[in-house]
């Protein structure tokens, strides 16, 4: 089977119209923060952003297959001293709408610049909000599993009687551990912290982040020949990976350099552009170009 991208230039909320209802394995993507890239996405406040976000996220639940993942990486901003809660309650309203939130990573920006504030310290981290439609999903854990580590060789080297049972948790979480399943084993499931570096050497977007970050939701979440989408593809970087990947890829923008930007970067491979839709109601591309 060909892999094959599809890019769309113009809003999501009205882009994501153009897309089949369940088609979309994984959704990938980074919206712009509130109050960020004024001069490229304009900026939408703190206090608006909720309300500028869930049109949108009802078109991501619409075309989301039953068994899909959404990844969401977003932040927190500061507001006159104080951090602004727009990603915790966009979390609630998007509850209210159908989604389940499933898990939260941690992507921490193991490069980040040193720097300070009158009554904080700089952030070398970001979210990573994890959306389900139902509970039961698609989940490729061993895809993503690491080597063992150093601790292994003193923490299995002598194991406790409590260590080779399920010492059921002192919290009374529910949750347990047996040490005993590790010994001899060569790699071990991650966490949900992340330990990646920002792209610093890419000038083609504002906020572009390293091709790891999708490279590794999409391990977890897909298999060959599944459709990753990302509504907000700035530079191009969750499509190139998908495609590498040999996932079949959408991206979409309203920025017309962008849109050119991944048309070039995906060629040669089977790809469909599409000029922006006019009304919900006919809801069909001007143009479908195929490019070899």
């Amino acid at each position: 089977m060909e892999i094959k991208s599809d890019i769309y230039l113009g809003d999501s909320k009205e882009q994501l119209k153009l897309l089949l209802n369940d088609s979309v394995d994984l959704i990938v993507t980074s919206p712009p923060y509130a109050d960020q890239r004024n001069s490229t996405y304009g900026g939408i406040s703190h206090d608006k952003y909720v309300e500028w976000f869930l049109p949108i996220s009802e078109q991501l639940l619409r075309v989301l297959k039953p068994t899909g993942t959404f990844v969401l990486n977003i932040k927190e901003k500061v507001v006159d001293g104080e951090r602004s809660t727009y990603v915790m309650e966009l979390i609630i309203a998007m509850r209210k709408q159908g989604w389940l939130w499933t898990e939260e990573f941690i992507w921490h920006k193991k490069n980040s610049y040193p720097g300070k504030w009158p009554n904080r310290f700089r952030d070398s981290w970001e979210r990573l909000l994890q959306f389900n439609k139902e509970k039961h999903f698609h989940m490729y854990q061993e895809e993503v599993m690491v080597p063992m580590g150093e601790w292994a060789k003193t923490r299995l080297k002598k194991l406790s009687d409590t260590d080779k049972i399920r010492d059921t948790s002192k919290v009374g979480s529910g949750f347990g551990k047996n040490i005993s399943n590790w010994v001899d084993r060569d790699k071990a499931y991650p966490t949900n912290v992340l330990h990646l570096a920002t792209e610093c050497n890419n000038k083609n977007h504002s906020a572009a982040f390293p091709e790891e970050l999708p490279e590794w939701f999409i391990k977890l979440f897909t298999k060959e020949n599944d459709t990753v989408l990302d509504p907000f593809m700035g530079s191009g970087t969750t499509l190139v990976v998908a495609n590498r990947m040999k996932r079949h890829s959408i991206g979409i923008d309203v920025v017309p350099e962008y849109y050119e930007m991944v048309h070039k970067q995906l060629n040669p491979l089977e790809l469909y552009l599409f000029e922006p839709i006019e009304t919900y109601g006919k809801a069909k591309p001007k143009r479908r170009i195929e490019l070899r």
